[in-house]
Order: C-alpha cells, then sequence, then structure tokens
C-alpha cells in the first residue's frame, strides 16, 4: 500500500487564534476522523506546526492509490467544510522510530 500525504492550511488565517464556535465543532468532527482513520488502520501519524500565524496541518496515512488518498483527504471534515485548504502529495517515509514506518 502506498503511503501519502495531505496538508492542511485554515482558510482564514484568523482561525487558529481567534476560531468561531462552527469552526471550533468542526475542527473537532477533523480529530475525531484522523483518530477514526489511526483506528482503521489507515493513518500513520498526524499533526500541526504550533505557530499561531503560518501554521499548517501534515496526515500521513496509507491508500491504494491517487483516488483512494484523495477520497480520504476529501472525507475529512475539515477539508469538506472548507475550514482546512488541502494538497495531497505522494509521500514515502525513509526514516522512523521502530514501528513508525510500514
Amino acid at each position: 500500500m502506498a503511503q501519502w500525504l495531505y496538508r492542511i492550511v485554515p482558510s482564514r488565517s484568523e482561525m487558529v487564534a481567534d476560531a468561531t464556535p462552527e469552526e471550533q465543532r468542526i475542527v473537532g468532527e477533523h480529530f475525531a476522523y484522523l483518530v477514526e482513520l489511526r483506528d482503521r488502520g489507515v493513518l500513520v501519524l498526524a499533526g500541526r506546526t504550533q505557530e499561531t500565524e503560518g501554521t499548517f496541518g501534515i496526515t500521513i496515512f496509507e491508500a491504494d492509490d491517487e483516488p483512494a488518498a484523495r477520497a480520504v483527504m476529501n472525507a475529512d471534515p475539515a477539508v469538506a467544510a472548507g475550514v482546512f485548504v488541502a494538497s495531497l502529495h505522494p509521500y514515502r517515509i525513509a526514516v522512523a522510530r521502530d514501528g513508525l514506518a510500514g
């Protein structure tokens, strides 16, 4: 199975420091989606930078091909709702701690 990375950035730059209640709800759904991917064995890792300005997140996961990877990315509730703008990239972990790379 191939590895993929999707990179997300907030669609509204002020969101990180001043999220609306609706954005907070959707980001909660995003987090639950990532946990679901992990529990299904799809997710390798996910996280975000800790800056207030210029922050971005990455999700590294496995999918059979680009259409399947794009479906995983587009099913992310925050991507689907337009809270995050996402870009998909083929990826391969080259070096990792034991147990992290597939």
